[in-house]
């Protein structure tokens, strides 16, 4: 059976995904680090939609109805 082929996040280099990599999906213990400090620093964000916000601000109380 042919193993996948994948790219890592971070760097876009090519890696095989198996059991012989302890930093998959990334390539390298460097990019596993650089990922995870983007997280700590609060790179990665959701998009706020404004829904919920917009919710509160027209009934200032917070209840539903």
């Amino acid at each position: 059976m042919k193993r996948p082929v994948v790219n890592c996040p971070q760097c876009g280099k090519s890696i095989v995904w198996d059991n012989s990599n302890p930093f998959r999906p990334f390539c390298s213990e460097r990019c596993k680090l650089i990922d995870l400090g983007q997280w700590a620093a609060e790179s990665y964000r959701i998009p706020d939609t404004g829904k919920d916000s917009e919710k509160q601000e027209s009934d200032p109380s917070g209840s539903e109805k």
